[in-house]
C-alpha cells in the first residue's frame, strides 16, 4: 500500500435515518472505493439515538444492501464491500458521556494500529434543532488531536428566514471555526450544476463576447416535480416551495451563471468571493416579483396530517415563479426566471440560457443547413436530470460553437434519437453527458474529503441568500395563491409572463374578484385619489406619465418639479422600472426644494433623486436642474445669490415660470416643499426661490416659494403612511392658513390640484 497519509474517521449522525439510507451510506462507500489506495486509512462510525442492539441491526441492514456501481468490477467491489462493513460500527450517541467514549474508542483503535489521525468528519444527518447540542458535545469532547483537521457537515434547512439563519449561525460559530463547517446544498453536487463554472472557464474564448445583457435574452432555472407533499406536510407547511427549493438550490445555480469568473476557478476562496459579489448586485425583490400557486389537494392533506380544523386555510405556496434582475453592468435588464413546484406535469431540472437572435435568413427554411442555420434558436442548457433526457447533460446549439469539454469526465453523445428539447430536435445541439454518472451526495462527500469549500455554503453566502429572499417571503405571506389541479391537468393555469419588471399569470383567475383599486373623491375641494400605497403609487406614476406625454405633444417639452423626502422614493423607483414610454428625452427636471448640503451627500434631495431615478432613465444631462446650494465652495450663503440664479434659470426656460407639474409632499407639521410654519420668506411676496430654516437638521434649505408653486399648471400632493394620519385629518378641517400650515396655501391660480393620499394616511 502507499505510505500512510494518516487515518480518517467518519462519523455519520442519524445513521439509520432516511437520508442516510437513501444516499449517505452509498456516498461513503463510493468514497472508500475511490480512496482505498490513496494512502489514507478509514473507519466509519454510524451513530443515532437508538440503543446499541436495535441500532446496529438497522444500520447493518442498510449496509448489506449497498450497491456496486456499474463501472466497478463485480469481484473487486464484493471484496471492498466486505472490508467496508468490517470498518463500520454503530454507536449510540445520546449523552455527553457517549461522545467521550466514542473519542476514547477512536484514540485506542489508532494506538493499537499505530496510526496517526489525519482528520475527522462528522456528518449531521439530523434535524436542525439538534445541531447545537451535538455541536457542543463534539467541541468539548470529540475533537481530533492538534494537527488533525475537523470537518463538520450540515444539512438544510439552515433557518427559515434571515433572523433564524443568523441565530443558528451564531450558535454554531461558538463551537466550530468557519473553515470546519461544510453546509450541504446537494444541488452543488449535481453534475450539470457543478460543471457550470468549469464550462464557463474552459469556454472563455467563445463566451467572453456573448455572456452579457447585449446577447442573452433570458435565463430560466427550473426544477419541476410530479410528486406532491403528502406525508411531508408538517415540514412543508413551515417552509413552502421558495424556502425549500428557490432560496437554496436555484439561487446557487443563479450565482454560478451570474458571478464574474475568478482568474482561477479551482481556488475556492476566489470562487466564494466572486459569488458573494454576485449576491450583492441582485436587485431587491418586490411583492410583484413572484407568482404563487398551491395544488388543490394540499389543504386537505395538511388538515388530515396536522389535525387542523375543517376551515383551516394554508397560505403555503407549492408553486412559485420569480423574476430576478441583477443590477451589475453585465446583466442589467436580463430577466432570470426561477421556477419550481410540486404536482406538475413532469419531473425535470435544468438551467437554460437563451441568446438573442440577431440573424435574418434569406434562404427558405427547407433549403438551409439545419445544424448551422443562424436563424435557429441559440441556447446553452445545463440539464440537471430526469425529464426527456433522463441523464445529466450539457447542450449547446450547433449554431453557437462547439464547446470545449473535459475528456475524462464528459463524453459527446452521438447518433441520438429524434427527441425534441426546448423546441428543437436533439440533433441541433452538441450534447455531452457524464462518463460516470455520480449522484450528488457521492460528489459532495468526495469534495468534503478533498476539502473543496467552494462546493458548500459558507455562513456569509447563506446570510446573503436569506437577506435577498426574506423581504419577498415577508411581503407575500398573505398573498392569494392560484389553485391548480395537479399534473397534466394544469394545462395553461400556471403559465406566467413578464410585464415591465414584474410577473403575472397569463390566464385570468377563473373567477375574478376585483376590489376596485382606487377611490376617487374630494379633499379640500380638490380631486382626491386614494388607495393602498402600492396601488396609489402606480396610479400616480401613470398619471404623471399621461400628463408628460400630453404636455410634450402640446408644447414639445415637459417641466417637472420634484420634492425630496422619503415618500417620493417609491414613486421614483416605479417611474424608473415601469414607465418605458415616458418622454424623458423632452423632460426638464427641477427641484422643489433642497437641503443645504453638497449634492453628493446622502442627505441631499438631488442625491436621492439621482440614485432612485436619474441614473436609470435617459434624461438629457442639460435638462437636469439641481438647486445651486453649493457655490464658491460654500453652502447657501446669501452673498452667493443661489436663489436668484435658480429663479433666473426658471424664467429663462419655463414659459411664464409656470411649471407643467409640481410634485409636493406634506410634513407632519403641515410644511410643504421647504416652506415651514411661520417661515419668514416664501409664503407670500414676489420672491420665487428662497432660503429657509427647517426646525430639523439639516436646518438650512432652499425652496420654491408658494406664489411660484401656485403658478403651476398641475400640482400633485402625495401623502403616505400612518404617521401622516393626524395632519391629514387636520387639513381636511382647516381653511386657507399658510402661515400655520403652509400646505393649506397651495391653490394653483389657473392650474389643477390633485391629492394622492393612501388609506393609512386617510383612515389611520
Amino acid at each position: 500500500a502507499a505510505v500512510s497519509q494518516g487515518h480518517i474517521s467518519v462519523v455519520l449522525l442519524g445513521a439509520t435515518g432516511d437520508l442516510a439510507k437513501k444516499y449517505l451510506w452509498q456516498g461513503l462507500f463510493q468514497l472508500y472505493m475511490d480512496q482505498v489506495s490513496s494512502g489514507h486509512s478509514f473507519t466509519f462510525h454510524g451513530a443515532a439515538l437508538t440503543a446499541l442492539e436495535p441500532g446496529q441491526r438497522l444500520m447493518f441492514d442498510v449496509l448489506k444492501k449497498l450497491a456496486c456501481p456499474p463501472d466497478e468490477a463485480p469481484n473487486r467491489c464484493a471484496v471492498l464491500k466486505d472490508q467496508f462493513l468490517k470498518l463500520s460500527q454503530y454507536h449510540q450517541l445520546k449523552t455527553a458521556e457517549n461522545y467521550t467514549v466514542l473519542n476514547r474508542e477512536i484514540e485506542t483503535l489508532l494506538r493499537q494500529e499505530g496510526l496517526k489521525e489525519a482528520g475527522r468528519i462528522f456528518y449531521f444527518s439530523v434535524p436542525p434543532f439538534a445541531y447545537t447540542e451535538i455541536a457542543r458535545h463534539i467541541n468539548s469532547s470529540c475533537r481530533p488531536p492538534p494537527g488533525a483537521w475537523l470537518r463538520v457537515v450540515l444539512e438544510k434547512p439552515f433557518g427559515h428566514d434571515l433572523e433564524s439563519a443568523q441565530q443558528l449561525a451564531a450558535e454554531l460559530t461558538s463551537f466550530f471555526r468557519e473553515e470546519e463547517m461544510y453546509r450541504v446544498d446537494h444541488y452543488l453536487g449535481k453534475q450539470a450544476v457543478a460543471h457550470i463554472l468549469p464550462f464557463r472557464d474552459q469556454n472563455r474564448q467563445f463566451l467572453d463576447p456573448i455572456w452579457n445583457r447585449h446577447h442573452v435574452e433570458r435565463v430560466e432555472i427550473v426544477l419541476k416535480e410530479t410528486v406532491d407533499a403528502k406525508g411531508r406536510t408538517s415540514f412543508y407547511e413551515q417552509y413552502g416551495v421558495i424556502r425549500d427549493v428557490l432560496q437554496n438550490h436555484l439561487t446557487e445555480a443563479l450565482m454560478f451563471l451570474t458571478m464574474e469568473l475568478p482568474a482561477n476557478v479551482s481556488r475556492a476562496e476566489e470562487v466564494l468571493q466572486c459569488k458573494l459579489q454576485a449576491f450583492q448586485s441582485l436587485r431587491g425583490l418586490e411583492k410583484n416579483s413572484a407568482v404563487l400557486g398551491q395544488y388543490q389537494a394540499y389543504a386537505s392533506q395538511v388538515r388530515e396530517e396536522l389535525q387542523k380544523a375543517q376551515d383551516y386555510i394554508s397560505t403555503t405556496p407549492t408553486f412559485a415563479g420569480v423574476l430576478i434582475h441583477s443590477d451589475n453592468l453585465r446583466w442589467e435588464g436580463v430577466p432570470f426566471l426561477l421556477t419550481s413546484g410540486k404536482a406538475l406535469d413532469e419531473r425535470v431540472g435544468y438551467v437554460r440560457v437563451l441568446f438573442k437572435n440577431r440573424a435574418y435568413c434569406t434562404q427558405s427554411e427547407t433549403l438551409r443547413d439545419a445544424g448551422h442555420s443562424q436563424c435557429k434558436a441559440k441556447q446553452i442548457i445545463f440539464y440537471i436530470g430526469h425529464g426527456a433526457l433522463n441523464t445529466p447533460a450539457v447542450l449547446v446549439s450547433r449554431n453557437l460553437f462547439r464547446p470545449v469539454m473535459p475528456e475524462g469526465s464528459w463524453k459527446e453523445a452521438v447518433g441520438q434519437s429524434d427527441l425534441h428539447v426546448f423546441g428543437q430536435p436533439l440533433s441541433d445541439y452538441y450534447v455531452y453527458s457524464p462518463v460516470k454518472e455520480r449522484d450528488a451526495y457521492s460528489v459532495l462527500i468526495s469534495n468534503i474529503y478533498h476539502g473543496r469549500k467552494d462546493f458548500f455554503i459558507t455562513t456569509e453566502n447563506l446570510l446573503a441568500s436569506w437577506g435577498f429572499w426574506t423581504p419577498l417571503l415577508d411581503s407575500i405571506s398573505h398573498q392569494p395563491l392560484r389553485l391548480y389541479p395537479g399534473g397534466v391537468e394544469n394545462q395553461h393555469l400556471l403559465d406566467f409572463e413578464m410585464v415591465s419588471g414584474e410577473v403575472a399569470f397569463t390566464l385570468a383567475e377563473p373567477v375574478e374578484l376585483l376590489m376596485y383599486r382606487t377611490i376617487e373623491s374630494k379633499f379640500r375641494q380638490s380631486p382626491l385619489v386614494s388607495a393602498w400605497s402600492e396601488d396609489l403609487i402606480s396610479q400616480l406614476a401613470s398619471d404623471i406619465e399621461k400628463t408628460a406625454s400630453q404636455t410634450v405633444a402640446r408644447s414639445g417639452q415637459f417641466h417637472l418639479a420634484l420634492s425630496g423626502g422619503s415618500s417620493p422614493v417609491v414613486l421614483f423607483q416605479r417611474l424608473a422600472r415601469h414607465h418605458y414610454a415616458f418622454p424623458w428625452k423632452h423632460t426638464h427636471i427641477w427641484l422643489v426644494d433642497e437641503r443645504c448640503v453638497p449634492l453628493t451627500d446622502a442627505e441631499s434631495n438631488f442625491f436621492s433623486l439621482h440614485n432612485h431615478l436619474l441614473q436609470s432613465v435617459r434624461v438629457p444631462y442639460f435638462n437636469v436642474h439641481p438647486m445651486p446650494v453649493h457655490l464658491n465652495q460654500r453652502l447657501c450663503v446669501e452673498e452667493d445669490r443661489g436663489p436668484e440664479l435658480y429663479a433666473k434659470e426658471i424664467m429663462a426656460l419655463v414659459a411664464n415660470a409656470s411649471f407643467d407639474l409640481v410634485l409636493l409632499g406634506v410634513g407632519t407639521d403641515g410644511h410643504t416643499a421647504s416652506l415651514f410654519p411661520h417661515s419668514e420668506d416664501g409664503l407670500e411676496g414676489a420672491q420665487t426661490v428662497v432660503l429657509t430654516e427647517s426646525p430639523v437638521k439639516p436646518h438650512q434649505r432652499m425652496s420654491l416659494s408658494l406664489p411660484l408653486i401656485n403658478k403651476a399648471r398641475q400640482v400633485f400632493v402625495l401623502v403616505l403612511g400612518k404617521g401622516k394620519h393626524d395632519i391629514t385629518t387636520l387639513l381636511s378641517r382647516v381653511g386657507h392658513a399658510p402661515r400655520k400650515w403652509p400646505i393649506s396655501g397651495v391653490s394653483p391660480s389657473s392650474g389643477q390640484l390633485v391629492w394622492y393620499v393612501d388609506y393609512e394616511a386617510l383612515l389611520g
